[in-house]
């Protein structure tokens, strides 16, 4: 009775799968890639180390031919392969590429911005391609300053802004550049449309969600509220929502933001009269000094730039 291993190398001779596999394997071996490789690790590598590894080295070269092209049929699309040594046989490593990479930072720095009922491009919002106008110079560099001093000492306590002007003039843009300037340095950032949270609260009471949506808010650790003021709010929103925020950020000292179109003036008379007409100044000069203590008041003005 024939031995197995010579039935078996009888029948790849019978169907050229020897030839076949010599003249694959030959032209693995001819890569340039592989031919490198095989040239600085020669005095370390055996050919009987090299033979063992036909499989890896082949893998390689198939991944790299499918990496150059661009394949989306790749093992580990976006990574690029590479030969490494592993004691006395050859591996394959596969590589972030500079693109992988760059989408992923980007996607991280997204993900760090998170954005309530606000515009869609205000994740996209930057320094860069904010226009500096003598009427947004002093915005512009609170906006630098406060940047540079927290991302310096992030566990001091440190002013937000308070930026009041009229529509259209780049308030909430400059929020979302602030925003996209620390989420570059690591840091996570609220970004919430006031008025439309407002209405969402409403909502909320009937579904038992009033408490998990508010210290969502409250809690964040850097927290922008636009448009405050747009509309007239009832005394529970004012008192048991904005106040209860207000309250939490100046008892734990977090940096808030605020857009407006009223001053810190107007906003106190805007906030005394409720929904109801009901006129409570003491309880919006309590509002207002939490607003104060959070924030200094920076004014701005120019063109209304959606028209």
């Amino acid at each position: 009775m024939d031995n197995i291993g010579s039935q078996l190398s009888k029948i790849l001779d019978q169907k050229n799968y020897r030839l076949r596999y010599q003249e694959m394997m030959q032209e693995v071996l001819n890569d340039p890639e592989v031919k490198a490789f095989l040239e600085k690790h020669n005095d370390y590598l055996t050919p009987q180390d090299i033979e063992k590894s036909y499989a890896k080295l082949y893998e390689f070269v198939q991944e790299k031919r499918k990496f150059n092209e661009q394949s989306e049929k790749m093992i580990a699309p976006g990574y690029e392969p590479q030969l490494t040594l592993n004691f006395h046989s050859i591996d394959v490593t596969y590589v972030p590429t500079q693109g992988l990479l760059a989408y992923k930072h980007r996607e991280e720095v997204r993900n760090r911005i998170r954005s309530i009922n606000m515009p869609k491009d205000i994740q996209e919002a930057n320094f860069k391609n904010y226009e500096q106008t003598t009427e947004r110079a002093q915005a512009i560099f609170a906006a630098y300053d406060f940047v540079e001093n927290y991302t310096n000492q992030p566990k001091d306590f440190h002013k937000g802004l308070y930026l009041v002007g009229s529509f259209g003039i780049g308030k909430t843009y400059l929020l979302g550049a602030i925003a996209r300037e620390l989420a570059e340095a690591g840091y996570s950032t609220t970004l919430l449309h006031f008025p439309t949270f407002a209405v969402d609260m409403k909502q909320a009471i009937g579904k038992d969600l009033v408490g998990e949506k508010l210290n969502a808010i409250k809690q964040a650790p850097i927290l922008m509220l636009d448009d405050i003021g747009a509309d007239a709010m009832s005394s529970w929103i004012r008192d048991e929502v904005f106040g209860v925020i207000l309250q939490h950020r100046m008892q734990e000292q977090l940096p808030t933001f605020f857009s407006s179109n009223f001053t810190m003036l107007e906003l106190e008379q805007h906030l005394s009269v409720t929904q109801r007409g009901d006129e409570e100044p003491l309880k919006a000069k309590r509002i207002m000094e939490r607003i104060r203590y959070l924030t200094k008041e920076i004014s701005m003005s120019g063109n209304n730039r959606r028209n």
